[in-house]
């Protein structure tokens, strides 16, 4: 089974709001989005040999004033083809109802784990604040995917979203389990050693920020990083990720294919490390 734990579907055609596209596209840098029927959406991932996306949305109410995509938005769509998706949650952090929102998002809606950017939102995440939001989290047993890295989106600082930042919320919630996206690129060494240390830190690999992935992972795996690491350190900690719609699924996943790993190491990256990320059965 191939997972791509890290899609963004504002554009999906149940969902797509004509009048709040034009604020989506400012807030997250994807200038080209439009209205996807389901049709195409379900075409291109079986084109793909993608089996089910992870969607996430992202709630900026304190940033911008709206949410992208609201969590009902992905509770319709998960409950709409339930074979296909799999949902997580967003809330602002800086929300006065945060334990609120997660009670319902994780309670009553079901989603399966939260979505947080701290650069777009604007927080360390070792902030004393985000204490309610780790603990609704680990309460309900939901892991977390957490922005890491750089980002092409505007306002979004660097400095909130380096891989150590996490470091001490690692140590300090250990039944958490999080993923730091994108491989915190352009930190993928600091990335490694958090996955490697920390049992409940996993990485995707939605970070193709230049090149075709073919090179860009032929770069991080085996040039950047000691060309053995992903089969003997890291392995199990590695997912995959696409960042649909910047980047085509089919082609970050043939990236991952093409780096010559063992089958056993391929299907582990493309779907099995993900059902232990989600704490779904195999």
């Amino acid at each position: 089974m191939v997972i791509d734990v890290h899609v963004h579907p504002e554009g999906y055609e149940p969902v797509y709001d004509e009048e709040l596209t034009p604020k989506r596209k400012l807030a997250m840098g994807r200038y080209i989005t439009r209205s996807a029927p389901m049709k195409l959406v379900f075409a291109q991932m079986n084109y793909d040999k993608i089996d089910k996306s992870v969607l996430l949305p992202l709630d900026l109410t304190t940033q911008c004033g709206f949410r992208v995509l609201e969590n009902e938005d992905i509770k319709k769509l998960v409950d709409m083809y339930p074979d296909r998706f799999i949902g997580f949650a967003s809330v602002d952090p800086y929300r006065e109802d945060v334990a609120a929102v997660l009670d319902h998002a994780f309670g009553d809606l079901g989603l399966s784990g939260l979505k947080l950017n701290p650069s777009r939102q604007k927080f360390y995440p070792d902030d004393p604040m985000m204490k309610v939001v780790y603990d609704k989290c680990v309460e309900y047993n939901k892991p977390i995917m957490f922005h890491s890295g750089t980002s092409w989106e505007p306002d979004t600082p660097a400095k909130y979203s380096q891989p150590l930042c996490f470091e001490e919320v690692a140590i300090e919630y250990p039944k958490l389990r999080m993923c730091l996206a994108h491989f915190g690129w352009p930190w993928v060494q600091d990335t490694t050693m958090m996955i490697l240390k920390y049992p409940n830190v996993w990485a995707d690999t939605a970070m193709l920020y230049m090149d075709r992935p073919k090179d860009f992972f032929n770069q991080i795996f085996k040039v950047d990083l000691s060309p053995l690491w992903i089969e003997n350190c890291i392995n199990k900690k590695v997912l995959f990720g696409s960042n649909c719609p910047r980047f085509g699924p089919g082609d970050m996943r043939e990236g991952i294919e093409l780096l010559g790993l063992r089958e056993k190491t391929t299907k582990d990256i493309l779907g099995n490390n993900a059902l232990d990320f989600l704490g779904m059965e195999g």
